[in-house]
Parts: structure tokens; C-alpha cells; sequence
């Protein structure tokens, strides 16, 4: 969510009883500017927080002109001092995913390797030492696991340029009531993959321009997503069942929208048994 208007739209999306404290609040209403300038985003969206055992991670990405570029994720302990975390490879996806249990609270945690599958450790680390895993590198994965599964944003929220980048639609004013309520309206803010599949007379109905994303109507496995209207009918509101703690909020008809996570970082892999 946009960290200029964080005060508001986690009120938007507290429905579920996750949030900050005041003090936070407070404190990321001071941090995330000065973030922004320092390192010369152009826009900066608060995350959400990964609750360890001993602490917790605040994070927020940067976003620069082309919406689909690969964001650069930042994550702090105390939401004064940010770090930069480097990028998320396929591998560290892979290997951080047989992690199992809570997050430590400690970036220089390290796990033990003799759990993880020996020939994904070796495309990790090279040559004849230990590979170490740190929580820092789980962090990171988590995070892009996160983005790609649930991070949504609805349609026509952003537009795709002749020249292949993707801007935010000035002429978005929000969906109507009606489409909001609708998994069909939303999209994962992710490179597509069912978008790729679908025949030429599926396409001929889609705007170039702004179906160029996957929808949530085809997620596996169906039923993963909830949408509730909240505050008297005036928002709309989905959360995750896959990722439990990730809540996306938009007031139909207006330009009010985003997501954040709250949560231990764990996926709900029981999920397909509990439908």
C-alpha cells in the first residue's frame, strides 16, 4: 500500500484485526519519506511485517517508472533503519522453500542445511564450502513467493505502453460496486503465465492494454481467496487463505487501493484439505 496514505489505508484494511501500533504508525510516517528520497524512488509502498520468534521485519519496496520492473525490497527491525535486500534468485525461491517453522527475527540466523535437499544447495553455493542459509536469503524468497502468489492489484489500475512498460492508469476511478465484487476483476501484479495460454478467440475480447495480467478467478486451488464488504458496504476486501495474513482493500469507485501483509510468513499448505 502506498506509504503516503499508510495512516488511512491500514484502517481500510484492519478489518481483519492486523496492524500497527500508533507509535509504528508514527514512525513509518517519518521513516518511508526520507526512504523515498534517499534512495531516489519515485514511489514507495509499505509491505507489511513478517512476525519472527524474537522480533519482527518491517517491510516496504521501491517502485521506479516502469511498474513492472523488479521492485527493490527493504526491510528494517525497528522502522527508523532501513537495509536493502538483494534480489530474489529461482534458486534461493527453491531452497528457502523446504524451510520450515517461524521466522527468527535475526537476519544473520542460520539455518541448518543438513535439512535441505543436497542438490539445491549446490546450485546455491559454489565451490567446496558449507552452504549456509541465513534468514536474510529466506527473507527475501518469502517475500517474492508472497508478491508472485497474492500480490493483486485490479483491473485497469495500471496500462501497458506501445514500448512494453507498465505506468499507472490516470484515467482509473476505481471499480463499480458490482465488478468489485468480482475475483474476475482483480490481478496478480506478476508476469502472466494462464495469460500466455489462453486461445486467440479467448484474447479477442481482452484490451490489450490492460488485460495483460492473470486474473484470480483461475487460482489454484479454487477457493483460496475470501471478498467481503466491510465498513457498511463502502469497501471491498479480500484476503488470502493460501498466504494468511495478506489483505487487499479497494473503495469501489475511487482510486483507493492496495495490499499488506501481516503474518509469520508461512504458507497455508493444509489449504486444499480445509476447502
Amino acid at each position: 500500500m502506498e506509504a503516503s496514505s499508510l495512516p488511512a489505508a491500514l484502517e481500510l484494511a484492519a478489518g481483519g484485526g492486523l496492524g500497527l501500533s500508533p507509535e509504528k504508525r508514527a514512525v513509518l510516517g517519518a521513516s518511508l519519506p526520507l526512504l523515498q528520497r534517499d534512495y531516489r524512488f519515485q514511489r514507495v509502498w509499505f509491505w507489511g511485517c513478517i512476525q519472527g520468534v524474537r522480533g519482527a521485519y518491517y517491510l516496504a519496496e521501491g517502485l521506479g517508472l516502469d511498474r513492472a520492473a523488479p521492485r527493490s525490497r527493504l526491510y528494517s527491525l525497528n522502522c527508523v533503519e532501513w537495509s536493502l535486500l538483494p534480489p530474489a534468485t529461482k534458486e534461493m525461491v527453491a531452497l528457502a522453500g523446504q524451510l520450515k517453522g517461524r521466522f527468527q527475527g535475526d537476519p544473520s540466523f542460520e539455518y541448518d542445511y543438513t535439512e535441505i535437499n543436497a542438490e539445491d544447495a549446490e546450485r546455491l553455493f559454489e565451490g567446496d564450502k558449507e552452504p549456509i542459509i541465513k534468514e536474510e536469503t529466506r527473507l527475501v524468497a518469502t517475500i517474492e513467493q508472497i508478491d508472485t502468489a497474492v500480490g493483486i492489484v485490479p483491473r485497469g489500475a495500471f496500462v501497458k505502453t506501445p514500448l512494453g512498460s507498465v505506468q499507472e492508469n490516470r484515467n482509473f476511478e476505481g471499480l463499480s460496486l458490482t465488478e468489485a465484487k468480482k475475483l474476475s476483476s482483480y490481478f496478480h501484479f506478476t508476469e502472466p503465465v494462464n495469460l500466455k495460454n489462453k486461445t486467440l478467440l479467448e484474447k479477442a475480447d481482452l484490451d490489450p492494454s490492460i488485460d495483460f495480467l492473470d486474473s484470480l478467478e483461475h487460482d489454484i486451488p479454487q477457493g483460496s481467496w475470501t471478498v467481503q464488504l466491510e465498513k457498511g458496504g463502502t469497501v471491498v476486501v479480500l484476503r488470502s487463505l493460501l498466504w494468511l495474513g495478506l489483505t487487499f482493500y479497494h473503495v469501489p469507485v475511487t482510486k483507493q487501493y492496495g495490499y499488506v501483509y501481516f503474518g509469520t510468513g508461512e504458507k497455508n499448505l493444509d489449504l486444499p484439505f480445509m476447502l
